[in-house]
C-alpha cells in the first residue's frame, strides 16, 4: 500500500456537489492499494499512519502523533498512486489492485483506522471527487508498505 499523508487543519470530500467527509485537527490521506496487498499491509500503514510523529508538542518539535493530540482521519482511495511513467508519458497503472479488491482492502483499513482513532472518515471510493486539504505546515509524508521511501 502506498500512502501520502498530509498534516491538515481541515479537510473535505464533495461528490456532485455534497459534502460526504469532512475533519478539523488531523490527517488527510490518500490511500492506494497494490495487486497483491493483504490486511498485515493495511494494519502496517495505518498504525504508522496514526503513529507519525508529526504534530508539534510544547515546545514546538514534531513529537505528537495524531493519537496523541487526538486528531481526527480522513482516508481517501486514490490509485494514482501506483501510476507508473517510467515509460512515456501516459501513466500505467498494471500495480494499482482491481477495484472489487482495493475496496476491500481499504474498508478494511478504514475499520482497523476506526478501532483506534476517534475521528475516521472516508471518501466515496471510485467517485469522482473534489478532496480539499488545508495543509498545515505544511507537511506530507509518503509512505510505502514496502518501505520503498
Amino acid at each position: 500500500m502506498r500512502a501520502v499523508v498530509q498534516k491538515a487543519a481541515f479537510s473535505n470530500v464533495v461528490v456532485e456537489g455534497e459534502q460526504k467527509a469532512q475533519i478539523d485537527r488531523g490527517l488527510m490521506v490518500l490511500l492506494a492499494v497494490k495487486k497483491g496487498d493483504s490486511q498485515q499491509e493495511a494494519e502496517y500503514i495505518v498504525d504508522k499512519i496514526i503513529n507519525l510523529r508529526i504534530f508539534e508538542d510544547e515546545d514546538g518539535k514534531m513529537n505528537r502523533s495524531l493519537l496523541d493530540v487526538e486528531g481526527e482521519l480522513l482516508m481517501v482511495s486514490q490509485f494514482t498512486l501506483y501510476g507508473d511513467v517510467r515509460k512515456g508519458r501516459r501513466p500505467g497503472f498494471s500495480d494499482a489492485e482491481e477495484p472489487d479488491a482495493a475496496l476491500k482492502l481499504f474498508n478494511y483499513a478504514v475499520d482497523y483506522a476506526r478501532a483506534k482513532v476517534i475521528k475516521v472518515e472516508t471518501g466515496v471510493f471510485g467517485a469522482n471527487m473534489m478532496v480539499r486539504i488545508d495543509n498545515e505546515g505544511p507537511c506530507t509524508i509518503l509512505l510505502d508498505s514496502e518501505k520503498n521511501f
